[in-house]
C-alpha cells in the first residue's frame, strides 16, 4: 500500500512502517525518545514495536492506564511531570502506541511540552486506525464530556500497522467498525456496500477498507482541516452519539457503552431524524438500521434517560450561538450540516431505534 500524505505528516502502513520510522529517527537525531503506553499495550504491544527498532540509544518507557476514564488532565500532568524528571527537551520524540486514548492523549501531552514537540502515532485499534489517525486532533475529556480540551496537531508520522488487531478484542474491533460504516455513509454508497457481509472478509479485504477508510477522511480533513463546514460531516451520527456515550460514562446505573456502541446508536437516531426532515429514504434507513442491529444489537433506554442525554447536547463541539447542530443525509453520500432539529423529533428517533 502506498503512503497517504496527511496536512503536514504522512501515513505509512504494515511492512513500510519500520523501515520508514528508523529511517525518521536517524535523520532527525532527536535528544531523547520516549514512549507512550497504556497497560494493555505496554503488555500486548510494545514487545513487538521494539523488536521493529533499530535505535540502540536508551529510550524511556511511560506508562498510564487504560481506558477512556483516563483521558484527563490529571493523566497529562502525570505524563508531562515524567517528561520533565526524565530530561525531555524541546528535541525530544514522543512515539504514542495505543488506542484512540493513548494517540489523542499523546498527541495533546507533545503538543503542549515546551510548546510543541515531535510526536509519533501507532495505533493499535481499528478505531484509533480509521479515525485517529487522520486530522490531528488531540485531547482528553472534561469529567464525562467527551472531548473538551484539545488542539489541533499533526503527528511526524503514523504507523498503520494491521498485525496489532490481532490483540485487539472482538468489542474493540467492533467499536471501529462503526467509524469505517460511518465513512461509507457519508461519502458513497459502494463503499458502504462492501459491509454487507462483514463476517466474510479476509484480512487482506479489511487492509483495503483501512486504508479506503483512511483516504475518505483525509479527503474531508484536506478540504477543511479546521472544521468550519466540510469536516463537519465526520460528525454524523456523534451529536447523539457523544451525549449517550457521556451519559452511560456518567450513569452509575448504566454499562458503560464504547464509543463505536454509541456512534452505532447515534447514527440510527440520526437516520431517523434525516428521514423526517430531509427526506432520507425509508428504504435504506430500515436496511442500514438492519444492519446496525445485526452487529451492535439493541441498548435500552428508559423514559428518564432522554431529558439528560437531551441536556448533554449543548456541550457538542459542533454548536455555535446557542444552536445544537445536526449532520443529516439526504442520501447515502449527501450531507447536510448545521440542521436544528426539535425535541419531539429527537424522542420520536429514540422509539425509532427501539422499534
Amino acid at each position: 500500500m502506498d503512503s497517504i500524505t496527511a496536512n503536514n505528516g504522512i501515513i505509512h502502513f504494515n511492512d513500510i512502517c519500520y523501515p520508514a520510522l528508523n529511517k525518521h529517527i536517524e535523520q532527525y537525531n532527536f535528544s531523547k525518545i520516549f514512549i507512550l503506553v497504556d497497560t494493555n499495550t505496554h503488555e500486548h504491544c510494545l514487545p513487538y514495536f521494539m523488536s521493529k527498532i533499530e535505535y540502540v540509544g536508551n529510550i524511556e518507557i511511560i506508562e498510564i492506564q487504560a481506558g477512556e476514564i483516563y483521558k484527563t488532565i490529571d493523566t497529562c500532568v502525570g505524563v508531562w511531570d515524567t517528561l520533565s524528571e526524565l530530561d525531555g527537551d524541546r528535541k525530544s520524540l514522543l512515539i504514542n502506541i495505543g488506542g484512540g486514548v493513548v494517540t489523542d492523549l499523546g498527541g495533546f501531552v507533545a503538543s503542549t511540552f515546551k510548546r510543541g514537540i515531535a510526536y509519533v502515532n501507532i495505533p493499535t485499534s481499528l478505531l484509533a486506525m480509521v479515525d485517529a489517525s487522520v486530522g490531528g486532533k488531540t485531547g482528553v475529556d472534561l469529567g464525562t464530556l467527551k472531548n473538551q480540551i484539545g488542539v489541533i496537531s499533526t503527528p511526524d508520522i503514523v504507523l498503520i500497522d494491521t498485525k496489532y488487531l490481532d490483540t485487539l478484542p472482538k468489542e474493540q474491533m467492533r467499536s471501529g467498525l462503526a467509524e469505517m460504516l460511518k465513512h461509507g455513509l457519508i461519502s458513497n454508497e459502494t463503499y458502504w456496500n462492501k459491509f454487507n457481509n462483514f463476517s466474510e472478509l479476509t484480512l487482506e479485504d479489511l487492509d483495503e477498507l483501512i486504508y479506503e477508510s483512511v483516504l475518505i477522511k483525509k479527503h474531508v480533513v484536506d478540504k477543511d482541516p479546521r472544521e468550519n463546514g466540510l469536516r463537519k460531516t465526520l460528525n454524523f451520527g456523534h451529536t447523539l452519539g457523544h451525549a449517550i456515550e457521556s451519559y452511560f460514562l456518567s450513569n452509575p446505573n448504566k454499562t458503560d457503552l464504547l464509543h463505536g456502541e454509541a456512534i452505532a446508536i447515534g447514527m440510527v437516531l440520526a437516520l431517523y431524524i434525516s428521514k423526517e426532515l430531509v427526506g432520507f429514504p425509508e428504504e435504506k434507513a430500515t436496511n442500514i438500521k438492519a444492519l446496525l442491529r445485526k452487529y451492535y444489537g439493541k441498548v435500552e433506554f428508559e423514559k428518564d434517560d432522554y431529558p439528560a442525554i437531551i441536556e448533554l447536547l449543548k456541550y457538542d463541539k459542533k454548536n455555535s450561538h446557542g444552536n445544537i447542530n445536526f449532520v443529516l443525509l439526504e442520501d447515502i453520500g449527501k450531507t447536510k450540516i448545521d440542521c436544528l432539529v426539535d425535541e419531539e423529533v429527537i424522542l420520536n428517533a429514540f422509539q425509532y431505534y427501539l422499534k
